[in-house]
């Protein structure tokens, strides 16, 4: 497991160390999933950008905590047009919870995918969902057998990367989802241009998912046009009205609109100073 890295921001550090000592989970899973291929295609089909949209309390990179019931906010969000949603089950740092997932996924027809810091195969087995997170950053050689692990309990994963090396371990392995995190995790900055960097090098036959860093519809464009087939978005959904938020990024191919305005109207957050190359690279 590749978790030890010095260079790791000290909030990821934390996060990992709180995962290494946490309950693993109890009898084994298995999970009749919710199709995630499926779901975009859908949403496609009817027009919409394929958008996960992320429930998530807080976080080590937001200020403040959403208190709002998160079945209400769930609702929300696919009522705005979600095709899958995302649900942190983190309790220490992102106010998550596998009850809250639980809940969530009996209150929606989409896919829910459990986000998570998921360290070794027992941690699998803490609840039900339709697609886990993997990271390989933090899994080095488990990753191969830890997915394995996971497609043998019937999950569906989405394998989280960060550069070129991740990417290519992460398709070796056989992953058919990929998640980009335009997030470093050594600096927790966000910039854009990772996902354009990686997408070009991606298998034509794996679904390429961006993540971090979407705040704008223009972002959200920005993404598609370098070939993400779908966008997890978390913190600029959580920030207002969720039905509404969810629909500016649902709706960003279609609407027209051109400003650089947040999802709810707000200035955009600006999470990097430098200015990114909009080409792919």
């Amino acid at each position: 497991m590749d978790d030890t890295s010095d260079d790791l921001a000290p909030a990821v550090r934390s996060i990992l160390e709180a995962a290494r000592t946490r309950s693993r989970g109890g009898e084994r899973i298995d999970v009749d999933p919710r199709d995630l291929r499926s779901a975009f295609a859908a949403a496609e089909a009817d027009d919409r950008t394929p958008v996960i949209a992320e429930v998530k309390p807080t976080s080590p990179t937001t200020e403040g905590t959403r208190e709002d019931d998160p079945v209400a906010l769930a609702t929300a969000m696919v009522d705005g047009g979600a095709a899958a949603l995302s649900v942190l089950t983190e309790p220490a740092h992102f106010g998550g919870s596998t009850d809250t997932l639980e809940r969530v996924r009996g209150a929606v027809d989409v896919p829910v995918l459990r986000k998570d810091f998921i360290l070794n195969e027992e941690q699998l087995d803490a609840v039900e969902s339709d697609v886990v997170l993997l990271i390989a950053r933090f899994l080095g050689d488990d990753l191969e057998p830890l997915l394995a692990a996971a497609r043998d309990r019937g999950f569906q994963v989405l394998v989280e990367v960060h550069d070129r090396e991740e990417l290519d371990r992460a398709t070796a392995a056989g992953a058919r989802f990929v998640g980009v995190n335009n997030r470093d995790l050594a600096r927790l900055a966000v910039d854009l241009s990772t996902f354009e960097r990686i997408a070009p090098h991606a298998p034509d036959d794996v679904t390429l998912i961006a993540e971090s860093g979407i705040t704008t519809a223009v972002d959200a464009r920005r993404m598609r046009e370098a070939g993400a087939d779908a966008l997890l978005i978390g913190s600029a959904i959580m920030d207002g009205d969720v039905r509404s938020n969810t629909r500016t990024f649902t709706t960003a191919e279609t609407d027209g609109s051109t400003d650089a305005e947040g999802a709810d109207g707000s200035a955009a957050v600006d999470y990097d100073a430098e200015e990114h190359d909009r080409s792919r690279s």
